[in-house]
Formats: C-alpha cells, sequence, structure tokens
C-alpha cells in the first residue's frame, strides 16, 4: 500500500463510481481500476461491490476507509510539521561598514543572501569608519568592516583587503596630465605624492580617517596640504570634486561612483611615493560566539569581497 493508492481508493468510494473517481484524478478507468484490484489483492479482502449502477463499499471497505482517512490526514500533518521547518540559518544580522566601501560591496552580498538565504535578515549601518568601529565596540553590530584596525582586545579581527588610495577630479586646465607616469603595475597612472599634495584640494576634515592618512603622509614627507574645500559631507566632496573645483584623495572602491571617467580631462591617478592605502579587518565579538545566520553572511562578505578583487572590479589586494 501506498498513499497515493489509499487515495485512490477513497476517491472511489466517495465518488460511488470508478468512472466518476476517474474524472475527477484525471487519471484512465482502466488505470484505476487496476490500481483498486491491486489493493484488494494485497489486503486479501473485497472492498467494494461492483453493479451496473457503480460501487459500493464492503465492511472491510468501509474499514479501510475509516482507517485511510486518519493514515491521510497524518501524512498531510507530517508534511505541514517538516515544511514549517527553518531550511537552513534563520535571523538578523547587523553588519556596520564604512559608506564608502557599502556601495560597493554591500549591494552583492545583499542580493546574494536574499537569493540563497532567504530567511536571514541583514540591517546595514553605513557610516564613518570611526563609527563602524564605535557600532561594534558598543555591540549595536554582529560584523563590522573596520578601516586601519588590525586588531582590538575586544573584537575577533580578520583582515579582509588592503587597497590603494588615489587622486581624481577635473584637470581642466590641462596641468595636471604632464604630472602623470605610467604605472608600473599598470592601469592607472601614478602621480607622486608631492605633487598631488600642491593641487587644489577638495578634502574632508580630519575626522575622516583618508584626511589623516594624507596628512601623516604630508608630515613624513614635509609638505604642505592645498586645501581650498573642507566639507564633512561625502556629497557636497563628491560635488565639489566633479565639476571641477578641485582634486580629492580616494579609496579605489569609490572609483565606481564616479560618472565622468569617460571624459579626457577626467583624472584618476594612483598616488605613489609613498603609496597611500588602507586596510579593511572584518571583525566579530570576541566574546560572543558567532552564530550560524553571522557566519552566512561574514562568508558572504569575504566571498563577494575576493571577487570582486580577481575579477578587477576593485583594486585592491586579498590578504596572504
Amino acid at each position: 500500500m501506498d498513499l497515493r493508492t489509499l487515495r485512490y481508493f477513497i476517491a472511489v468510494l466517495e465518488a460511488g463510481s470508478l468512472s466518476r473517481a476517474a474524472g475527477s484524478l484525471y487519471v484512465a478507468q482502466p488505470a484505476l481500476s487496476a490500481q483498486i484490484k491491486k489493493l484488494e489483492a494485497e489486503l486479501g479482502t473485497r472492498l467494494f461491490d461492483r453493479s451496473h449502477a457503480g460501487v459500493t463499499p464492503t465492511p472491510a471497505g468501509m474499514q479501510l476507509y475509516e482507517d485511510a482517512r486518519r493514515l491521510l490526514s497524518d501524512a498531510d500533518a507530517v508534511r505541514e510539521r517538516i515544511q514549517r521547518l527553518p531550511q537552513g540559518p534563520e535571523g538578523s544580522v547587523t553588519v556596520a561598514t564604512p559608506f564608502l566601501l557599502a556601495s560597493l560591496l554591500l549591494g552583492p552580498v545583499l542580493a546574494g543572501l536574499q537569493r540563497s538565504h532567504p530567511r536571514i535578515r541583514v540591517f546595514v549601518l553605513d557610516d564613518l569608519s570611526l563609527m563602524v568601529r564605535k557600532a561594534m565596540l558598543d555591540r549595536r553590530a554582529d560584523v563590522g568592516i573596520l578601516v586601519d584596525t588590525p586588531q582590538l582586545d575586544s573584537l575577533r579581527c580578520t583582515p579582509l583587503a588592503r587597497e590603494t588610495i588615489f587622486v581624481c577630479g577635473h584637470d581642466v586646465d590641462g596641468t595636471v596630465a604632464p604630472l602623470l607616469r605610467a604605472s608600473t603595475a599598470g592601469g592607472y597612472p601614478e602621480i607622486d605624492f608631492a605633487q598631488a599634495a600642491r593641487l587644489p584640494l577638495v578634502l574632508q576634515s580630519r575626522r575622516f580617517s583618508i584626511r589623516q592618512t594624507v596628512e601623516q603622509a604630508a608630515s613624513r614627507l614635509g609638505v604642505s596640504l592645498n586645501v581650498v574645500h573642507e566639507h564633512d559631507s561625502a556629497r557636497v566632496i563628491r560635488s565639489l570634486y566633479q565639476c571641477g573645483a578641485g582634486f580629492t584623495f580616494t579609496p579605489a572602491c569609490s572609483l565606481a561612483d564616479s560618472p565622468h571617467q569617460d571624459r579626457r580631462d577626467w583624472v584618476v591617478a594612483r598616488v605613489a611615493a609613498p603609496q597611500l592605502q588602507r586596510s579593511y579587518t572584518l571583525a566579530t565579538s570576541a566574546d560572543r560566539v558567532v552564530d550560524a545566520p553571522t557566519q552566512v553572511v561574514v562568508d558572504a562578505l569575504v566571498q563577494e569581497t575576493r571577487r570582486l578583487v580577481l575579477a578587477g572590479c576593485w583594486q585592491a589586494e586579498l590578504p596572504a
């Protein structure tokens, strides 16, 4: 006996006719009749009395009808219970990430997780690198991508990537192009930091990590930065250098946001002598067990980082 045969049996009994049951089941009447005869043979008893008017159940047929209904009801309940069980990890995960990196990395990660793990809900805090670190220390995020923070006592830190910092902007009068040289690594041209520092610069304030990196390099070389505009808003900075008001230092992860790279006067150059870089570290709480949903998100961030770097979509280096 199998469940399908029992359903056939119940349909025949309730219809009172093999032909009517065959129509409702969308099976051929001879095939249905063969299934009923096979069931009778397995049980060793007649289940129906047959006449020209149709079929009526025997006492054995009525007993099987009652038992079969209970069996099928139990089978349906089992199916529903199994289908209600979580399929894979389920839960909420909060990710804190620097806003410049978020536009490159988080879109593909979130879209991929929606397809592969729809039961995991991901919430994103994108902010200044300083605030990302604070969100992790305050336990407001389960996973954080920290900037230039290799280790912290209360966090479990793993290197994620190291990227180059570039200079970009409109070379309106053509004075910057002669300062550029071909890169030994290929791809984007290079410009020495001392020359980049003399360009009219559009920068955020010193509380931002990129500005701090640039200031440290300038101090080591003993050069001054020619800052003509200083604003904390990333949108204002982007609007200023895109309209030709000056040049800015920007990490490789934000190069894809530039809409003007097809213009002849648009300059994107790797900073050299010294090369400016910044590192990203993937962090979770050191005193908290990484649960299954969080681990899925961590793995997705690592895999997407690797894909972007290897595909050349992100000018960065993976950890050794």
